[in-house]
């Protein structure tokens, strides 16, 4: 009878007992994520924290900071992303990064920048800063904390005050009128709901017809 099944199955049994000792890239693949805080205390949020992974998922927790931590997900859309991480790469992913003017200026809360991938990290800790990049990579990221402000107003006004939607989409179309909000795109659903539900009060439902139309056409923003 041939051995040969039987060392096979032994080989196999030798290489399943080296797979701890193997270098873990072989197997497993580590995901850059990309973080934003912003601590400003008695402004409103006091708490802004934004993470996003370059395959796109991510979690915001925006509060104050009495209030117990609560991340929820959310996504950004492949353009977003990639702008996102060409922002940190020009950056240099922040490594030995300086922001801080030398001078004195107003307090404007303390904002970080980290950047992790597996077992590196880097990140950065500034007030005010005159860089260009770093101020396009915190705009962006406080307007993703502005659009998810708005989703769960929106939200909650639609459950529990019906008569301030109107007032909330105000403050969207405020928003957006500065261009302040990176995927607006992600609002539709909401809007959509709003205006066809006849629960609400028809000035709420034709605003919100309006706006779904702006950002549905960029060009009439």
């Amino acid at each position: 009878m041939s051995n040969r099944p039987r060392c096979s199955w032994r080989a196999f049994l030798w290489l399943f007992a080296l797979l701890p000792l193997l270098p873990l890239p072989l197997f497993s693949s580590s995901v850059a994520t990309l973080t934003y805080r912003r601590i400003f205390k008695s402004s409103l949020p006091e708490y802004i924290e934004i993470k996003l992974c370059e395959d796109g998922t991510g979690s915001y927790d925006i509060r104050q900071l009495d209030e117990a931590a609560n991340p929820q997900p959310f996504e950004a859309g492949a353009p977003l992303r990639a702008r996102i991480f060409e922002l940190a790469a020009q950056l240099d992913y922040f490594r030995n990064l300086q922001l801080d003017i030398r001078r004195r200026v107003a307090y404007l809360g303390d904002k970080t920048f980290r950047y992790e991938r597996g077992g590196e990290a880097h990140e950065v800790n500034f007030n005010y800063t005159i860089n260009a990049t770093a101020n396009q990579l915190m705009q962006i990221f406080e307007g993703l904390a502005r659009q998810q402000e708005h989703l769960t107003k929106l939200r909650r006004r639609m459950r529990y005050d019906r008569l301030g939607v109107n007032e909330a989409l105000l403050q969207l179309e405020a928003d957006l009128n500065r261009k302040a909000l990176p995927e607006p795109e992600r609002l539709l659903p909401v809007l959509e709901q709003i205006a066809n539900d006849p629960r609400f009060v028809e000035i709420a439902r034709q605003r919100a017809r309006s706006l779904a139309e702006r950002i549905r056409n960029p060009r009439g923003r």
